[in-house]
């Protein structure tokens, strides 16, 4: 009966039935993570008692500690799971439906892009001649805006410098204890990446000697936050912004933008699913160069008499 079952154990007997090991071990971590503030903010709360104003008390009492857009994932897991019980008859109404996601007022945070400027400060700023370190890391993911546990994951055979491409077909799982390669984040990550020239040249040279297939990045267990602190340290001494790791992929994708590279083709070279991330992504950009065509559309026809 539906009175005797608590939500939380609900939720967790759920994420381990259709969740376990048909997500990435990451994405698991996140349900997981769900599953435990359900348990704290609500651990009473039976299945029978749910509905619109217990579901939206539950979600402004997260709201109270988290932003919105953690919201949002904190709704579409329990959500997902409602709509499971609404089906096997578990429950009677759908409590989420119109539901309200808050969130409290975001804190301050890092740069989220550069501008050209600033990246060629950066750039000039990086020690390219004493073999692998982090600079080439930084430098790669500015020129192709890798993903980091796509760049951690790359090997010399990755690259073939006469086509002048690099093959992203794997990650590395650095959060998990059994650090290794894994599989892309979907299937619209595995992809080809045109290079310019000069990181031809450059790497090139850096991976000559190198095992063909060993990660070229990882010597050690890696932690994402120390190579945000050496970037952080490298934007001081250029005196630029801050900006982190993935700062460097949202970079690349503003600067493409500008350039006047279409959304379809920036998708691809990112890797994302669909051009609908990359448009909610980079929407501000958009309509900024929205703006300015408007602008050359108004001016060229003015100019028809």
């Amino acid at each position: 009966m539906a009175q005797d079952i608590k939500l939380h154990r609900y939720f967790n007997d759920w994420m381990r039935l259709y969740k376990k090991g048909a997500v990435r071990e990451v994405t698991y971590r996140k349900y997981e993570m769900t599953y435990r503030q359900v348990v704290m903010l609500a651990p009473e709360l039976l299945m029978s008692e749910l509905t619109r104003l217990t579901y939206q008390k539950l979600l402004n009492d997260y709201a109270e500690t988290h932003e919105r857009q953690t919201v949002m994932d904190f709704h579409r897991h329990i959500k997902s799971s409602l709509i499971d019980a609404l089906e096997e008859g578990i429950i009677e109404r759908d409590p989420t439906r119109k539901a309200i996601i808050k969130g409290k007022k975001p804190g301050k945070h890092k740069t989220k892009f550069l501008n050209q400027h600033e990246v060629q400060l950066l750039l000039d700023n990086l020690t390219l001649d004493e073999g692998v370190n982090w600079d080439y890391f930084i430098l790669l993911i500015t020129k192709t805006g890798l993903r980091f546990s796509e760049a951690l994951a790359l090997t010399p055979a990755d690259f073939d410098f006469a086509r002048q491409t690099l093959k992203i077909t794997k990650t590395w799982d650095y959060k998990s204890t059994n650090e290794g390669f894994a599989p892309t984040k979907n299937h619209s990550s595995i992809r080809k990446i045109q290079l310019d020239w000069q990181t031809v040249i450059q790497f090139s040279q850096l991976t000559k000697g190198l095992s063909k297939d060993q990660p070229i990045f990882v010597k050690s267990k890696i932690y994402n936050d120390t190579v945000n602190h050496y970037l952080e340290r490298l934007c001081k001494k250029a005196g630029i912004p801050v900006i982190s790791v993935h700062g460097l992929r949202h970079t690349h994708a503003s600067l493409l933008l500008y350039a006047g590279v279409s959304i379809a083709s920036v998708a691809r070279r990112l890797g994302h699913s669909n051009m609908n991330t990359t448009q909610q992504t980079y929407l501000h950009i958009i309509q900024e160069l929205e703006n300015q065509d408007n602008d050359k559309v108004m001016k060229h026809l003015a100019s028809l008499i």
